[in-house]
């Protein structure tokens, strides 16, 4: 059974991490402005940083309790976001809230793989996007060398060991918390919804785990300090820049 994930929390280096490429490879997206959709918001941290750059915005989640946390956080008047018209809604977790071709630029950030279905999700996410609009989308990287998302595993407590997710579908379909995915895999469900790929990448390991402090900063100035990277091994997450044609 696929768990509810856990959004970042406000001020992890991930968030700024997937922001910089969004803005590297959207560019117009982000200057068109136009209606901003973030599906699977979470407690906002995410879209507080995207939804500053549009005319006005919508965040949806399944969990109530985390869009009530982003209320608050909202209305603490810290964020250019909260200055926008905007509408937070709890929503089924498959039908977006939305009409045909609403929307200018959306993103989905490792939400897909928690879904009942990934291409039923995909296929919203194209429903409700303009032709010529954007969407952002992320999803775990198969060849990370932890299991990003945890799994229900019979002996050890500890649920992110290592190259669990290097293992058959099969095997991690039993007992991990998420699906997973290859670049390609990813790459041929976003282009069978229809839309078109405009930049995919491999997003560098932001390393927001690692303790001690000393040593996290050690890592991210050395092996982890680019935002993308072609090495597989060293990213947690599958980032898609695609078009609605």
């Amino acid at each position: 059974m696929i768990e509810l994930g856990k959004p970042a929390d406000y001020g992890q280096y991930i968030l700024e991490r997937r922001y910089a490429l969004a803005r590297a490879y959207a560019p117009l997206a982000f200057a068109r402005g136009g209606f901003y959709l973030d599906v699977g918001c979470g407690n906002g941290a995410q879209t507080v940083l995207y939804a500053k750059h549009f005319d006005r915005w919508m965040g949806i989640d399944v969990e109530q309790g985390r869009l009530d946390e982003f209320r608050r956080e909202l209305a603490r008047g810290q964020y250019e976001a909260d200055a926008k018209p905007h509408d937070i809604l709890e929503y089924d977790g498959d039908r977006i809230p939305l009409g045909d071709g609403e929307v200018d630029c959306l993103t989905c950030i490792e939400v897909i793989e928690h879904t009942r279905s990934d291409t039923r999700t995909i296929g919203e996410l194209f429903r409700v996007l303009k032709p010529g609009g954007t969407a952002i989308i992320t999803v775990p990287n198969k060849w990370w060398i932890f299991e990003t998302h945890g799994a229900n595993l019979p002996v050890l407590p500890w649920n992110r060991v290592p190259f669990f997710s290097w293992l058959p579908q099969t095997i991690h379909e039993r007992f991990a918390k998420a699906r997973i995915y290859r670049k390609s895999q990813i790459e041929r469900l976003i282009r069978a919804a229809g839309f078109r790929i405009q930049r995919s990448l491999y997003v560098t390991a932001p390393m927001d785990m690692l303790k001690p402090a000393a040593l996290q900063s050690l890592v991210r100035r050395t092996v982890f300090r680019n935002d993308e990277t072609r090495l597989p091994f060293l990213s947690t997450s599958v980032m898609l820049v695609v078009i609605k044609p």
